[in-house]
């Protein structure tokens, strides 16, 4: 590390540093507010989605009992046939979007399959687009907890260790300052007095 020099070109110096670092906190603060409430929102999303997945679950259990005993395939009657993803920026943090989920059912016989699928397809079709959506969901939360971890480890870095260090430097160097100048004026006394002796 670089000696601190005791002058006022150093002064000037670090009274700018002090006033950049000052300037960078109030928005970094305010970036972290904002990544903040994004991610409270992202949690109730999750939490939503999750319930809807849950009321699916249970609407299927009471309606659909018969698919317990069933042997036929209804995983292959519903797919996804796309899904439409876009980007949105918070605050420098890009975070995807889900514009559009293209669900593709297969074509079935009614005749050769129970009533019933009708309704195990509409929930199918329901409970991919959603999972399709957890999944998006997840992965905001995810890039949200990181730009709110490096926010505040920056705001953390000016606040607790640039700032401090740029005050402590000031008052150093202002005190080196003084001590310096009140040396100056001292000698000078003690000169005077001196030509003040040698001219008697």
């Amino acid at each position: 590390m670089a000696k601190l020099a005791l002058n006022k070109s150093t002064l000037n110096h670090e009274q700018q540093r002090l006033k950049s670092f000052r300037q960078f906190v109030p928005a970094l603060d305010l970036k972290r507010k904002q990544i903040l409430a994004a991610r409270v929102k992202t949690r109730h999303q999750l939490s939503d989605l999750q319930q809807q997945i849950d009321a699916i679950e249970a609407a299927v259990a009471e309606q659909l009992p018969m698919l317990a005993g069933t042997q036929l395939a209804l995983g292959e009657l519903v797919r996804v046939d796309g899904v439409d993803r876009q980007v949105e920026n918070l605050v420098g943090i890009e975070l995807p979007v889900v514009a559009d989920i293209r669900i593709d059912r297969a074509q079935y016989s009614r005749l050769a399959l129970p009533q019933w699928v009708d309704v195990m397809v509409q929930h199918l079709a329901r409970m991919l687009e959603l999972k399709i959506r957890i999944q998006n969901e997840q992965v905001r939360l995810d890039r949200l907890e990181a730009g709110l971890q490096k926010t505040t480890q920056r705001l953390n870095l000016f606040d607790k260790v640039l700032i401090p260090k740029a005050e402590k430097n000031i008052r150093r160097i202002r005190i080196a300052l003084s001590d310096a100048e009140r040396a100056g004026v001292v000698r000078a006394k003690i000169a005077k007095n001196k030509r003040a002796r040698m001219a008697v």
